[in-house]
């Protein structure tokens, strides 16, 4: 376990709602502590949700109820590797199903705004693949999707 560092991740007042949807959506995953303000702040009252401390696929993180001031983008998301078509379309499903967004190359967005690249390990071999040509047509397959078809890119690499 990493103790040294824990991502802290500002919500507007939603913080223990995503914690709740990561847990139930990703193996190794829970809600671990739910912490309460205990005075006034900018942005809420006394006894309003201040912190949650929960764990998504066994990484640690802080959710911190901050208010409207900051907002997620692109320059920042989480990768999770899948193994399966399944558990792709499982991820990307309950991601996409539950207020978020589609974008491409197995990228999308959470309701909250948080970037997610659900990531067949097939595709990361594809890709990096030592012949250049099988490399070059798995990324132009890739280039083309928005989930991840991994007999698609699996036909890609074989050309």
């Amino acid at each position: 376990m990493n103790d040294k560092i824990t991502p802290c991740l500002w919500y507007d007042g939603t913080a223990e709602e995503a914690a709740t949807f990561y847990a139930a959506t990703f193996p190794n995953s829970s809600v671990d502590a739910v912490h309460r303000a205990p005075g006034d702040y900018p942005s809420g009252k006394q006894g309003d949700v201040l912190t949650v401390d929960f764990t998504v696929l066994g990484m640690k993180f802080i959710g911190l109820n901050g208010g409207p001031i900051f907002k997620f983008n692109e320059a920042v998301s989480f990768q999770v590797h899948t193994d399966t078509q399944e558990e792709t379309d499982r991820y990307w499903n309950a991601i996409i199903d539950n207020g978020g967004a589609a974008s491409m190359c197995g990228w999308c967005r959470d309701k909250w705004g948080l970037s997610w690249q659900i990531t067949p390990r097939v595709l990361t071999r594809a890709t990096t693949h030592a012949d250049p040509a099988a490399a070059h047509r798995a990324f132009a397959a890739m280039m083309t999707m928005q989930k991840i078809d991994i007999a698609a890119i699996e036909a890609a690499l074989e050309g």
